[in-house]
């Protein structure tokens, strides 16, 4: 079996751990997590050690872009199984700082961004991707890669992501990786774990629905009546949608023609939310 990769949580022992690569010259790669690992994310620790002769994976359950009525305290949390499941040649190390760590008392800067961060999962999460952007300033700043690994399952996560970069001037490569999927099309997430057995075999049908959505954009139907349509048969199917829309794939605006374009998604199937999104062809 592997060696466990080193683990390390606290800033100075980050340093010193990545300092000797520096000092060797071998660049180095960040995969941001929130753990419960799955093959999704295994993948993205894979497609990292491509562009990089290093690895670190971090694994921070971020408090700040979780609204108070969300699911904080009941995000799934496995440690232990995180660990064993990087326990691999792609993984040197292990970054797994406390709350505290992150955010000591005298804490006081946010970053808040616009732009591709407003619309669809801000206006149900207004405080979310306040969190996502103040929290990858800190990771970035922290480990000081030359790549961070993102997945595409959280588009619009990777759009604001790679719109902080540029904006502020960040110096690393964002690399979107495509989305893992189960046999039956579900998009791999630690949420999935929520889910009932019946909600389970329910669950493929958001991504049915927006792959539809994708092929009429494509063949050049309507895209608000295409939109609506798959917000009845999710509804019929027993989701609570948030959203279904098509939007510019780079912007996020509302979709023109002839730019690229993305349909994204979010939905309640009991009291799980699930999201997806797939490229319009």
């Amino acid at each position: 079996m592997p060696p466990m990769p080193k683990v390390v949580r606290n800033r100075a022992a980050l340093m010193a751990a990545i300092e000797p690569w520096r000092l060797a010259g071998e660049s180095h790669a960040l995969v941001p997590t929130m753990g419960a690992l799955h093959e999704g994310h295994l993948a993205l620790v894979r497609l990292a050690r491509q562009h990089c002769a290093r690895v670190v994976v971090s694994i921070f359950v971020n408090p700040t872009q979780f609204a108070p009525n969300e699911d904080l305290a009941r995000y799934p949390r496995d440690e232990a199984g995180d660990l064993a499941k990087l326990a691999s040649p792609s993984c040197d190390l292990i970054w797994a700082p406390e709350a505290s760590e992150m955010y000591p008392p005298e804490f006081a800067t946010k970053v808040v961004p616009e732009g591709t961060a407003l619309g669809l999962e801000a206006d149900f999460r207004p405080t979310f991707f306040t969190g996502v952007a103040t929290v990858c300033c800190k990771l970035f700043t922290q480990v000081a890669p030359k790549v961070a690994i993102f997945g595409e399952k959280d588009y619009q996560q990777l759009c604001v992501v790679r719109q902080l970069v540029r904006d502020l001037d960040l110096r690393l490569t964002i690399v979107g990786a495509p989305t893992i999927r189960e046999a039956d099309g579900l998009a791999m997430s630690s949420r999935n774990r929520y889910l009932s057995a019946d909600e389970r075999r329910l669950a493929p049908l958001i991504n049915a629905a927006i792959t539809d959505v994708a092929r009429q954009v494509a063949a050049r139907a309507d895209a608000l009546a295409a939109c609506e349509d798959a917000h009845r048969k999710l509804i019929a199917a027993g989701f609570r949608p948030d959203y279904v829309e098509v939007r510019d794939a780079i912007t996020l605006a509302p979709a023109a023609a002839g730019r690229p374009l993305r349909v994204l998604a979010a939905a309640w199937l009991g009291k799980t939310r699930l999201i997806d999104n797939v490229a319009v062809a």
